[in-house]
Parts: C-alpha cells; structure tokens; sequence
C-alpha cells in the first residue's frame, strides 16, 4: 500500500507478551480496523495457588468490538492460542491461521463447545487476506512446530513485520524453509516497523538444527539397550515427534502415546498429513505390556515438571498404565521454560529414585531451540532494514539485549522501543508517537471461573496456606445479649488441637471476655463485635506463636 501523509497513523498496542513469557498477543488498530494477532495463556507462577492459566486483559477489545475484524495467529502453540476459547465467547470474530494451527484451534473449541460456532478461515504462506482498511500477508518461517509464520501487515501508514517465533533452519524435519526472500523483498521496498521474537536474543550464533537431535537419539536409543524408553516432550513439537517415529523405526522398536495434550497433537497432525510414522510403528498405549520393554518407545507429556502431567503421574506412581521400573530409559527432550526448573529436577530426582535412567538437556543434545539466536536475529534485522524496531516475546533482560542487536546493526536508538503492555505505540509513517496507555493485565482462569479471582483472593489463599484458619462461633441471645453457646473454636492448618488444647481454652476465654464486653458496653452491631473478637484473638495468638491465622468470627443469634 502507497504511504501518504502524517495523518494516516496506526496504533501498536501490546497486550501480552512483554516483559514475560506467554500470553502474547498484539492489537494492531487503523481508523474503524483492529487485527489482533496471537491469543496466548501463560502458566500461573508458583505465588498462583490454585489458577490453571493466566491469559491477557482484553477489555480494550470488548471496548472497541466493532473495530475487531479478527484474530490472525501465527502458530499453533499454547502462548498463541490458549487463550481463544475464552475471547470468543465474548468476542466472535473470524479466526485467520495456516492448516495444522487451524486443526490444533478446532480441537480447543470442541472442548468448549464452541466448534462451529466461530468462523475458521484456513491460510496458506504467501497468501494476503484483507482486514477492515489492512492487508495482512503470511510469510513462512521455521519453528518447532510446522506450519508457523510471520506477518506483513499492510497499513495506510507503511508496513509492520510481526515475526512470530521464529528460527533460521536450512534443514528441517517437515516442511520447508524460511522464506528470507520474501522478507528482503520488503525490506528492499521498504518496512516501517519490525516486531521480532526476542527469546533467544542473549544466545550468541545461530540455534542448531532439528536434525541434530535426530543424531542424539540415535545414540541414545542404542545406549538404552534392553530397557524400555519414555521421552517426554512439548505435545506440540511434531519435528520431535517425527524423529522419535523414526528412530523407533530404525531400532524395531514400537511407538505409543500418553498425556491428553499429546494424544490430541498426534492424532491431528496425523490426520492433517504433518506427522508420517512409518508403517506399523504406532501402537495404542494399552498394549504395551504385549511386548517386551526393548521393543518400546513412550511418547509422553510432562517435560516442565507439570503437576498433573503423564511423566509426574509416572514419577509419583500414579499413573494408571506405566509403572516406572529400573528398565526404564527415560529422555527429558525440552529446556525447562525460565521459572520451571526446580519442577522438572523434582519430577527428575523422582524418576532416578525409582530406578530409572534419566537423560536431560545438560547430559546430551536432546533438545533445540525452536526460536533465533543472535545471528539469525541479525539476518532478520538485516533484510527488512525497518525504520523502527520493538523487540517483543521475551522478558525485559531479553528485550533489551535484542534491542542493543538492532542499535549493532545500524538503528538509530530513537527508533528503537521496548514496549510495555498496555502501552500504545502510534506511527505515523515518520515518528513514533508513546503515552497512551489501555487496560492490560493478567485474567486468571480457575476451573470453569474466568477472572472471578483477583489478587485479594490469592492473598487470601497465601494467607491460608501458611498460617491457618481458626473459626470462632459464638451464639448469642438475641434480647438479653447473653452468651447461649460458645465460643467454640475450630482450628483448620494452625495447631493441631490435641497438643493446644492449653493455648485453645485460654484463647476461647479470651473471646467469650470480649463479645461479654461488647454487649456490656451495649454494642449490638455483630459486625463491630466480630472485629473486636478478631483483633484480641490475633494479637493473642501471635504473641504465643508468631503466627497470623486468618480469624473468622461467627456470630448466632437466637
């Protein structure tokens, strides 16, 4: 599209994905146009107690749902979709993605029962859709995962390249290469801004090849010998999937699948002709104890240590059918996500508890990254030459090392910005306009509760688990102001009652004195009473224990 004069200006509005890991997601607004691409979740921090997922704020877009023509997305990981279903059922708009990320998107909505009721659009590379007054065109680009891209987003007031996550690989497992062309013909006709993915951007060199792995799993497989062997892996990672089918293959060795997640990411990219095992290597999980374990390979879930995954089931000697043996050769085929590792050496010191061999990322190169490194970052700067760069997709230490590769490469330290989310950029084909700021955060997702706790909620949460409840019941007579009953007092993860019985009984003393004070003194707002019973019985408890249990006066009247 033709640039015309500082009046044509678009909005950057980041949403989720800076300064943390997961959540992306980038509203890119024109006029009466927003495109919104990606719609990611994060996985609670351990301060969570209780939250299943974290996904961005969107109330900016509930705002403006005229504005919103679609959700455009790049790839199909959890950082990028996990958050759909929630935002389509209040934002119905088109869904814009490449083949299997449609297919990993429809397993989602069938699961919350939204499968056709959203409109999927399927998109191949090279393709341009227009959005509102935008064209968004879909540039292929290597990850671990097939069929991703990066994004040319045609405005009125220039181009904006969205890379997605990316990584430079002449060899890839599936599909082909990144196509580097495409990004130099743009660069050549001119980019205004690049937002590129920031994760690896403190590695130096390139990230290794797929391929790689395929060697190590080689030798990995002839060094398990007569044991059996688990690897565990992202359920989204076909390259490794692929790889491990083939290996398998080469090995006479059998291939079967456990953990939810994987089972679902098999059976699609399968479907969808992504992932070819070769023939009569798949089997069904409950006919493993049909062959001996030197002709088995367990594909499985729990790379990060998760709770409820497949390899923690397995570790903890829960899971319903494979028992973790001395037999067992066991590949940890993942880098823990930055915050994950005390999880994953848990769920690893389980496992060699139990007998089994443990391999992970330090011992051999069982994993690759699926994003750049410096110099490919480089390669990217250098063939789209934007006038303004945003690094995106990473932590605040990995955006600003990002940014220092673009001042490297010749970008004026004006023009390049390290966002915030909620903070709107505003280009206008010259400069860059900042202080606009929109609603951004976290929305916590617990069980079928979407945003119904806050961070009052999980204080109270901290608060419980780590100093205890003490409930106090008193009954009252509700014309003299006599005390009928009580106070009784239950203690629930302070004291265990039987070695306090001591500390109990004067403590029930001192509230039965208090609530006789109280309605001595005529006071007979039992709001104002429960306060004073739980101001005594803290201070009390405290000076006996150093402890601050969460009070919860009740009053009866009768």
């Amino acid at each position: 599209m033709k640039k015309e004069t500082n009046h044509n200006k678009v909005k950057i509005i980041p949403l989720g994905g800076l300064e943390q890991i997961g959540m992306n997601m980038t509203a890119f607004e024109y006029e009466d146009s927003i495109i919104v691409v990606d719609c990611g979740m994060a996985f609670p921090s351990d301060d969570m107690l209780g939250i299943d997922l974290v996904i961005p704020d969107v109330s900016y877009l509930k705002n403006n749902i005229d504005k919103v023509k679609g959700f455009v997305i790049t790839h199909g990981h959890e950082d990028h979709i996990g958050a759909l279903p929630y935002f389509l059922k209040q934002i119905n708009v088109p869904v814009y993605a490449t083949r299997l990320t449609l297919g990993l998107i429809e397993n989602k909505l069938r699961e919350h029962g939204l499968y056709g009721k959203v409109k999927l659009v399927q998109i191949a590379p090279r393709e341009t859709i227009k959005l509102g007054c935008m064209e968004v065109e879909f540039i292929r680009v290597n990850h671990s995962i097939p069929d991703a891209v990066a994004l040319a987003i045609h405005t009125p007031a220039g181009v904006i390249i969205q890379t997605g996550d990316f990584k430079i690989d002449y060899t890839p497992i599936i599909g082909d290469i990144i196509d580097l062309a495409r990004f130099g013909e743009l660069g050549g006709q001119g980019v205004l801004a690049l937002l590129s993915d920031s994760t690896n951007a403190e590695r130096p060199g390139f990230t290794p090849t797929e391929v790689t792995v395929a060697d190590s799993f080689d030798k990995l497989f002839k060094q398990a010998g007569h044991k059996r062997i688990i690897i565990a892996t992202f359920s989204s990672n076909i390259h490794r999937m692929q790889l491990i089918c083939e290996a398998a293959a080469k090995h006479g060795r059998k291939v079967a699948v456990s953990g939810r997640s994987m089972i679902n990411a098999v059976a699609v990219s399968t479907e969808l002709g992504y992932l070819k095992p070769p023939n009569g290597v798949m089997i069904d999980i409950d006919d493993i104890n049909r062959y001996r374990p030197e002709d088995i390979v367990l594909i499985t879930t729990g790379s990060q240590g998760e709770p409820m995954s497949a390899l923690s089931r397995m570790a903890s000697n829960d899971h319903r059918k494979v028992t973790v043996t001395p037999d067992d050769f066991i590949i940890i085929s993942a880098t823990p996500i930055p915050g994950n590792e005390k999880t994953v050496g848990r769920v690893v010191n389980e496992l060699m508890r139990l007998g089994a061999d443990v391999i992970y990322e330090r011992m051999y190169e069982v994993h690759v990254s699926g994003h750049a490194c410096q110099e490919e970052l480089k390669i990217m700067l250098a063939l789209t030459k934007p006038k303004f760069f945003f690094p995106v997709h990473g932590e605040y230490k990995q955006l600003k090392r990002h940014a220092s590769l673009g001042l490297a490469m010749g970008i004026p330290t004006e023009n390049i910005f390290i966002g915030e989310n909620g903070h709107v950029f505003e280009l206008d084909g010259v400069s860059v306009k900042t202080g606009e700021i929109v609603p951004s955060g976290r929305v916590l997702v617990d069980g079928l509760g979407v945003g119904d706790v806050g961070s009052i909620v999980l204080r109270d949460r901290k608060h419980l688990g780590e100093d205890g409840l003490i409930v106090v019941v008193t009954t009252i007579d509700g014309t003299s102001g006599e005390i009928v009953a009580g106070p009784d007092i239950i203690s629930r993860g302070f004291v265990y009652v039987r070695e306090a019985e001591d500390m109990l009984s004067e403590a029930r003393a001192i509230a039965k004195q208090t609530v006789q004070d109280c309605v001595g003194g005529r006071m007979r707002d039992w709001g104002n009473i429960k306060t004073q019973v739980r101001d005594a019985l803290s201070s009390y408890f405290y000076g006996r224990t150093k402890r601050s249990p969460m009070i919860l006066p009740v009053i009866q009247e009768v």
